[in-house]
């Protein structure tokens, strides 16, 4: 089965690129197997992802169309901004299995040319 992002004007075969960066929240959304805070990626990244970052890095993911968002219900007398929960979403699964097995083919292809 070929899978693409709704309403794209790409071929059913392009996959949207992913910067290293992008990979790493795919993948912890991934294995966390829960909705997951911005902060919580900064904080399990081993200062991979930085806190000027992850929020744009999250959005242009979720521009992407590979993972989704909801803002966190907060009590009646707390203030202040609402807090989001990102999830990986199936397409972005999808993306994130492909982007691995290219990178794996690539790394199994180099090491043979040594």
């Amino acid at each position: 089965m070929i899978w693409r992002k709704k309403d794209s004007d790409n071929s059913a075969s392009d996959l949207p690129s992913l910067s290293r960066k992008e990979a790493l929240i795919l993948e912890m959304l991934v294995g966390g197997g829960r909705e997951l805070y911005g902060l919580e990626m900064v904080d399990a990244s081993n200062g991979e992802l930085k806190r000027g970052t992850i929020y744009v890095t999250l959005q242009r993911l979720q521009e992407k169309g590979l993972v989704d968002s909801r803002q966190e219900a907060r009590p009646a007398p707390e203030i202040g901004i609402p807090r989001r929960l990102y999830r990986i979403n199936g397409y972005g699964e999808h993306v994130l299995s492909a982007y691995q097995v290219a990178r794996s083919i690539l790394r199994s292809e180099f090491a043979e040319a040594k």
